[in-house]
């Protein structure tokens, strides 16, 4: 039997792996567009609306168990108004935009396995406490999920059984 030395491969042969981005996280989006989109979520984040902050203050307040909600995340091309990274969960409030171009924002976010949740603004003003029910029954069903694929999946690895 003969051992085989391993070696770095000269860079000219090395040119057609794909170039790892550092921004965007896989997400096709230029880099100015990012920054661009960034500075848009930073400014959302300093203006919130009347929605926004009623529902922040409740979320502030609620028992989110290990999990915390950021606000004005920024996923892919996308700024929601609330994001759980950990879960793949964001929370949008709609305040009257193009609704062909909203859901085309969720059907993006939802092929990347994120869950939207939508709330009307009049829905979250009228009872913010009922809204953050409902996020936190999700949160708590997307636990359990990710729990349940996690513990279906098969060990790989050395087995300790004799």
């Amino acid at each position: 039997m003969t051992k085989k030395t391993l070696t770095v491969r000269p860079p000219e042969e090395r040119e057609d792996a794909p170039a790892i981005q550092k921004k965007g996280r896989g997400w096709a989006i230029s880099t100015t567009r990012l920054d661009a989109i960034h500075e848009q979520a930073r400014i959302a984040k300093l203006n919130p609306t009347e929605a926004q902050k009623a529902l922040g203050a409740r979320l502030n307040e609620a028992n989110l168990g290990k999990f915390k909600l950021t606000r004005q995340q920024v996923i892919g091309s996308a700024i929601v108004d609330f994001a759980c990274n950990p879960l793949k969960i964001a929370v949008s409030i709609d305040e009257g935009g193009d609704p062909a171009l909203v859901a085309r924002r969720d059907k993006s976010l939802e092929a990347v396995g994120v869950q939207v949740l939508r709330f009307a603004a009049a829905d979250v003003l009228a009872d913010p406490d009922a809204v953050v029910t409902q996020i936190v029954a999700a949160m708590k069903a997307r636990y359990d999920e990710r729990g349940r694929a996690r513990r279906s999946q098969p060990r790989v690895g050395r087995s300790y059984s004799r």
